[in-house]
C-alpha cells in the first residue's frame, strides 16, 4: 500500500529514532531526580531538546512547555487563559474549520459560562478580517485560529489576525500542529501568544507535542490542567516523557534545517497529481490554490459511471484520508469542507492527499494513472 496521509502523521526519521534509542535502556534516569547522575543526564537531554524546540519557533527557552501532543496543548491554551483571565471576561473567538481538539474544547467552555463566537469561512476555506474585526467585545479574551487546516491545507493570515487581537488587548493562540515542519515558524514575526506543535507530524514520536507561552509584551498567564509535581515551571505536572523530549527536540532540529529542500520535491509532486487529475470532469480542488501548505490537496472526485465512489475502489492501495484522522471514525461528512459551502453529498466525495518527504515520482504517476483508467 502506497502512504499518502502524512497529514494524519508521518513515520519516524531514522535520524530521530537514533537520537532516542539510549534513553528507552541505558539513559533511562528521571529528569525530576536531582541527587545523581541518571537525573542529571536527563534532564540535561530534556533542555537539549526545549533548546531545540525553541530555535525552531523563534522562542526563548523558558517559553516551552512539554506536553503529550497538540490536543492536550490545544486544552492546556483555551482552558487555562479562560481561567486565568476570568475577571477580565468570558469571550473567545475561533473559527469554523478549527481542528475538533479546539472546536470541542470551546464548546465545553461554553457550558461553564463562556461566550464563543465560531468565524465564517468563505469558499476557499479563510476567514473574513472584517467580520473577526466586528466579532470583539469588551469581554474577549482570546482569539484561537489555526496556522493550517488539517484537512486542506489552506493557510490563514496569522500576521494579520495577531495584530487585530492585540488591537483590541486579546491574546493569540494558533494551532500549529499542521504548519510544523513543512513551514517556517516564527512566534514572533506571527504574532502569536499560545502555539502548539505536535512531533509526529514532523517525522518524530507520537505522545509527544509542545506548547509555546508568551513571557513578556503580554506575558501570558495560565491556569494549569494538571497539578501534582510542578513540573515544567509549574505549567504541567508529571514525569517528563524523555524519550519522547529528546525526539521532538531532534525532529525539530531536521526540519529547521531541510523546509526548502522538502518543500521543493513535495510541491512539484503534488503539482503533477493536481494537473493529471484535472482531466477529470467537474473534479474540483477544495480551498484555496494560493495559501495552502505545498504538500495537501483536498479534492472532490464525481461519482464514477456506475455510481460507485473512487475510494471505494483505491481504499485496498492507497492510504488517503477521507476528512481528519482524529473524526474519521465518525460516519459523518466533514465540517471544514461543510464551512466551506459544500454540500453533504459533496463533502462525502472528497479525498485527502497528503504528501511527504518518502513519496516518489513514480508513485503519483502511477496513482494518477489508475485514477483516471476509472474516469476516463
Amino acid at each position: 500500500m502506497t502512504y499518502f496521509d502524512y497529514n494524519a502523521t508521518t513515520p519516524v526519521d531514522k535520524r530521530v529514532l537514533e537520537e532516542m534509542l539510549p534513553y528507552f535502556s541505558e539513559h533511562f534516569g528521571n529528569a525530576s531526580s536531582s541527587t545523581h547522575a541518571f537525573g542529571w543526564h536527563a534532564q540535561g537531554a530534556v533542555e537539549k531538546a526545549r533548546q531545540q524546540v525553541a530555535g525552531f519557533l523563534g522562542s526563548e527557552i523558558n517559553e516551552i512547555v512539554f506536553t503529550s501532543g497538540a490536543t492536550e496543548a490545544v486544552n492546556m491554551a483555551i482552558k487555562g487563559v479562560f481561567e486565568a483571565y476570568k475577571t477580565k471576561g468570558n469571550h473567545i473567538i475561533t473559527c469554523k474549520t478549527e481542528h475538533k481538539a479546539v472546536l470541542d474544547t470551546c464548546a465545553y467552555l461554553e457550558e461553564l459560562g463562556a461566550t464563543v463566537t465560531y468565524l465564517n469561512v468563505d469558499r476557499e476555506g479563510r476567514i473574513d478580517l472584517d467580520e473577526l474585526k466586528s466579532s470583539f467585545t469588551s469581554k474577549t479574551i482570546l482569539v484561537t485560529i489555526m496556522a493550517a487546516n488539517n484537512e486542506t491545507g489552506v493557510l490563514q493570515d496569522l500576521e494579520k489576525i495577531a495584530e487585530i487581537t492585540h488591537q483590541h488587548n486579546a491574546l493569540f493562540f494558533s494551532d500549529a500542529t499542521q504548519l510544523a515542519g513543512k513551514l517556517p515558524i516564527d512566534v514572533n514575526e506571527m504574532g502569536m501568544d499560545l502555539c502548539c506543535i505536535s512531533a509526529h507530524k514532523l517525522y518524530g514520536p507520537k505522545g509527544i507535542g509542545a506548547l509555546y507561552i508568551r513571557r513578556k509584551d503580554p506575558r501570558v498567564s495560565l491556569i494549569p490542567l494538571m497539578h501534582g509535581g510542578g513540573h515544567e515551571g509549574g505549567k504541567r505536572s508529571g514525569t517528563l516523557n524523555v524519550t519522547g523530549i529528546v525526539g521532538l527536540g531532534k525532529a525539530c532540529e531536521i526540519a529547521r534545517a531541510e523546509f526548502w529542500d522538502n518543500n521543493t520535491h513535495i510541491s512539484k509532486i503534488r503539482g503533477y497529481i493536481e494537473h493529471q487529475l484535472l482531466e477529470i470532469p467537474d473534479l474540483r480542488i477544495n480551498g484555496s490554490t494560493r495559501y495552502r501548505l505545498y504538500n495537501t490537496s483536498n479534492l472532490y472526485f464525481p461519482k464514477l459511471k456506475d455510481g460507485s465512489t473512487l475510494f471505494s475502489h483505491i481504499k485496498n492501495k492507497y492510504a488517503v484520508s477521507l476528512g481528519s484522522a482524529c473524526t474519521s471514525a465518525q460516519a459523518e461528512p466533514s465540517h471544514v469542507l461543510m464551512s466551506m459551502g459544500l454540500l453533504k453529498e459533496e463533502a462525502e466525495n472528497c479525498i485527502r492527499i497528503a504528501l511527504g518527504i518518502k513519496n516518489t515520482f513514480e508513485e503519483v504517476e502511477t496513482f494518477s494513472k489508475t485514477v483516471l483508467s476509472l474516469y476516463l
